[in-house]
């Protein structure tokens, strides 16, 4: 069992592998209705939103994906891109606990390259769970520390099929160090290593004119497909965070000084659990999950609005919500958004404001910076 004292988490060396897993899920906060999630998936981690411009609009952003987050969101975005980019986004992950070792980083990648024909991209996230303490199962005394973190490197590239159909892959390396040891009777360490991958498509239509609603994105992107997550015990796997992404965007303005975009996107994770605990690999799940007897239940829904003003592009403003069944998880949170673009650099941050009182999530700033240069005008 895992008690909370002084913002740390002490732990009794009885408690197995798999309960300090659930326990990173609780403290990475994506799942919180842990009668319902409670070690669904391995390395939630991955879900995180790693941008605040989408974060700033519901967590969405699946049909935009028109910069280096793309390779987050819908690596397929990456075809329609030109020039190169960084960003780096900093978040302090549940600000309510007040645990200020928790923390998620994030650094992202896109470049276009002729000779290759497309566009490639890379990124790390890095999520750090914070310091435990061990102690022994004769008294509370501490017998050590450790600190557990979780970390992915993705590479993904995307090229163009026709002129308004981009596709992207990515292959993604993921490390979970939970635990540099298992209980007393068990052999090894609370460590895993895996591969996951992605497949996606963008497809970019124009509508009504140039200046009102003048095009639609529709994006779609099936993310962290790959084996399961082991730490101790084998037959204890963990699927990976398999998920399908569909996202709609829409450029409702585009005139000289004012632009807005309408951006929402539906997510649904695809996992299959059964009775006995066991699960099914991810490729498997992919059609087993919509048999559970939850339907569209499981979709999450996210979206908002982003305006811009200036011209070139100099100041912006999001909005959005988020929306999560009360059955699965029951997430459901306005989101607040800002952006401001100078020459090549650009700083965008986010704020999320839960529906209800001390949510884990409740008050999560999130901190973006980019550079972008060699771009084409758009």
């Amino acid at each position: 069992m895992f008690h909370v004292i002084e913002g740390k988490i002490k732990m009794f060396s009885k408690t197995t592998i798999q309960r300090l897993i659930a326990t990173a899920i609780i403290l990475i906060g994506i799942i919180p209705n842990l009668s319902y999630s409670q070690g669904e998936t391995a390395v939630p981690f991955l879900l995180i939103a790693p941008n605040s411009r989408a974060s700033g609009m519901g967590e969405a952003g699946t049909g935009i994906a028109d910069d280096a987050s793309a390779i987050f969101w819908n690596p397929a975005g990456l075809a329609f891109q030109t020039g190169q980019e960084v960003s780096m986004t900093h978040a302090n992950w549940l600000p309510q606990f007040a645990m200020s070792d928790l923390f998620y980083e994030y650094l992202g990648y896109k470049g276009r390259f002729d000779a290759l024909g497309g566009t490639i991209g890379a990124n790390i996230i890095y999520l750090n769970l914070g310091e435990f303490i061990k102690t022994g199962s004769s008294g509370p005394e501490e017998i050590g520390r450790f600190k557990a973190y979780e970390f992915a490197i993705t590479g993904g590239y995307a090229t163009k099929v026709l002129d308004n159909l981009g596709i992207g892959v990515n292959l993604r390396f993921i490390r979970s160090a939970l635990a540099p040891f298992g209980t007393e009777e068990e052999k090894g360490a609370g460590i895993a290593n895996t591969m996951s991958f992605d497949v996606a498509a963008m497809y970019k239509q124009p509508l009504l004119d140039e200046e009102f609603l003048s095009s639609m994105n529709i994006g779609l992107n099936l993310a962290n497909m790959g084996p399961k997550v082991a730490y101790i015990d084998e037959a204890q796997a963990d699927p990976l965070p398999t998920n399908i992404r569909l996202g709609l965007g829409f450029d409702v303005l585009k005139s000289e000084y004012n632009n807005m975009m309408l951006n929402i996107d539906f997510q649904r994770i695809l996992v299959r659990r059964y009775a006995d605990g066991k699960s099914d690999n991810s490729f498997k799940a992919l059609f087993s999950a919509w048999g559970d007897g939850t339907g569209l239940r499981k979709v999450t829904i996210g979206g908002g609005f982003e305006y811009w003003y200036g011209a070139p592009k100099l100041i912006a403003l999001r909005f959005g919500y988020f929306y999560e069944d009360p059955s699965f998880g029951n997430r459901k949170f306005l989101t607040f958004g800002a952006g401001i673009r100078y020459d090549i650099y650009g700083f965008d941050f986010s704020y999320l404001s839960a529906t209800e009182e001390n949510h884990p999530l409740s008050q999560t700033l999130r901190f973006t910076l980019m550079i972008n240069w060699g771009a084409d005008e758009q």
